[in-house]
């Protein structure tokens, strides 16, 4: 912006340029058009989860599907959709045994040699499957 004395008049005149008042006007046009134009979205999940949790599900996703950036949409989709069935405690337990049951070792016998072991790790990666499914990963 700039400020130019104004001939005949005390004070100082603030002048912008006519291009600066176009951006505005567009910019204005744009944000409010998305905003009104946005796709509204389904119900939102059954279950709420923290938002660190579905970040780092959504960035681990990414990473193991190509580490595209269109497929962030996709993998908040199937965030979204194991939040429509599991509550967020069930989904760090099952999710935690599906994550270490190839853990060599003796500390890894927790997560996989029980019955218990197999069968949330079991759950859990049908759950994930059927949800890379319906959201096109």
């Amino acid at each position: 912006m700039f400020h130019v004395q104004s001939p005949g008049q005390l004070g100082t005149k603030l002048l912008q340029r006519p291009c600066h008042e176009r951006v505005r006007a567009v910019l204005l046009g744009t944000a409010l058009a998305a905003g009104l134009i946005a796709p509204v979205s389904g119900a939102p999940p059954a279950h709420n989860y923290p938002t660190q949790a579905r970040v780092e599900y959504v960035n681990d996703c990414v990473a193991r599907n190509g580490g595209k950036l269109s497929q962030v949409y996709q993998c908040s989709c199937v965030i979204d959709d194991i939040a429509n069935t599991l509550t967020y405690d069930d989904f760090v337990e099952v999710s935690t045994f599906a994550h270490y049951a190839t853990l060599p070792g003796e500390g890894g016998g927790i997560f996989r040699d029980s019955d218990e072991a197999k069968t949330k790790a079991k759950q859990f990666r049908e759950l994930e499957k059927n949800a890379y499914r319906a959201c096109g990963l």
